[in-house]
């Protein structure tokens, strides 16, 4: 607080908070077991909006809103925004479609609100720290140099077109006014100069206003709490209720069909595994035919060479039958012709 006015919540409303992973950049970290009120701040003297979430006396959200931030929706429930004083990126999950847009819509707002704020402190520190404009001689967004009050050597030696050259007692009397304008920015330098240790001094104030801004928002915190389960929002709560019984349901569906998802893997890993088993057992029943069509090959071989050992055995003995054959038709002559004679012996005796 600043001469005793606290900064106020002007939104606010209850979400899941989730920060980036600083190690992964990649996965979110929940920072909150459960849903936590999660605020918009304004504070009137710094002229500056804060996005404020404490998990019991922790705060958990502390982003101030800048021009250049940007609130993303990454799905129905879902947003985010990156907090480059922060160095971390901010991630919230609601109840509801409607409440994410609600919430982004507050964003908007107090951004632009962020960024004419900051248009015209910028503007008033331009005015104090810019020379005034009732004089019509120089450029008042140029340093002071000697050549802005006296003239560079090319305006110091060529003549105006229209006028001669000034009178010497108005370039002294223009010399005086720049000497004021000069004590001028000397005394608001020195202003800015006890403005800054001022602020400096002040910095151990805020750090006290903080500690007092987390007390109070823990102990409205509380309060809230307790107005919640003793007031008359009971339909609220319901609706709450409801709206989270249906997303635990949605979950548990998912989480169902992701277990049937996983079972038809299993079955498809045992399947591949039966196809894996077959497959190893008819490549083994391959190469045991393999080895025994390489043995039926010897045996084969070998029976050919038997075959044919046989067959010229048969030749052999066939050429050897004849040659006996032929022996014995010439001994059967012989026989037939002494038989004959004899026949003829017999009868002539």
């Amino acid at each position: 607080m600043t001469d005793g006015v606290m900064e106020q919540p002007i939104y606010s409303t209850r979400a899941h908070v989730f920060q980036i992973d600083p190690n992964t950049k990649k996965n979110w970290v929940p920072t909150s077991k459960h849903a936590v009120t999660v605020s918009y701040f304004y504070d009137s003297v710094r002229n500056v909006y804060r996005i404020i979430s404490l998990d019991g006396s922790k705060a958990i959200i502390n982003s101030t809103i800048s021009p250049n931030m940007t609130f993303t929706k990454t799905s129905q429930k879902f947003g985010q925004w990156a907090d480059s004083r922060a160095n971390t990126v901010y991630g919230l999950g609601f109840s509801s479609e409607n409440h994410l847009r609600k919430f982004a819509e507050k964003f908007a707002e107090f951004k632009e609100a962020a960024r004419i704020a900051k248009e015209k402190s910028q503007e008033k520190m331009e005015l104090a720290s810019t020379p005034s404009q009732e004089s019509a001689v120089g450029d008042m967004q140029s340093p002071l140099t000697p050549e802005s009050i006296n003239g560079t050597d090319e305006e110091r030696t060529t003549p105006d077109i229209t006028h001669n050259a000034l009178p010497f007692s108005h370039s002294s009397a223009i010399n005086k006014h720049w000497e004021a304008e000069l004590a001028a920015l000397k005394g608001n330098n020195a202003k800015l100069t006890a403005a800054l240790l001022e602020s400096t001094a002040n910095v151990k104030q805020w750090k006290q206003q903080l500690a007092a801004y987390q007390e109070e928002a823990e102990r409205l915190h509380k309060r809230v709490t307790e107005l919640e389960c003793m007031s008359s929002q009971a339909n609220l709560i319901k609706t709450h209720k409801t709206e989270l019984n249906q997303t635990i349901e949605e979950l548990e569906s998912a989480l169902k069909a992701k277990e049937e998802e996983i079972e038809g893997l299993k079955e498809e890993v045992d399947n591949a595994r039966q196809l894996q088993a077959q497959r190893d057992a008819l490549a083994l029943k391959l190469q045991e035919t393999e080895a025994r069509s390489r043995d039926l090959e010897g045996q084969l071989a070998d029976l050919e060479q038997r075959l044919e050992s046989s067959q010229l055995g048969q030749e052999a003995f066939r050429k050897n039958l004849r040659t006996l054959l032929e022996i014995l038709d010439g001994k059967i002559f012989e026989l037939t012709e002494l038989r004959d004679s004899l026949a003829k012996l017999v009868e002539g005796s």
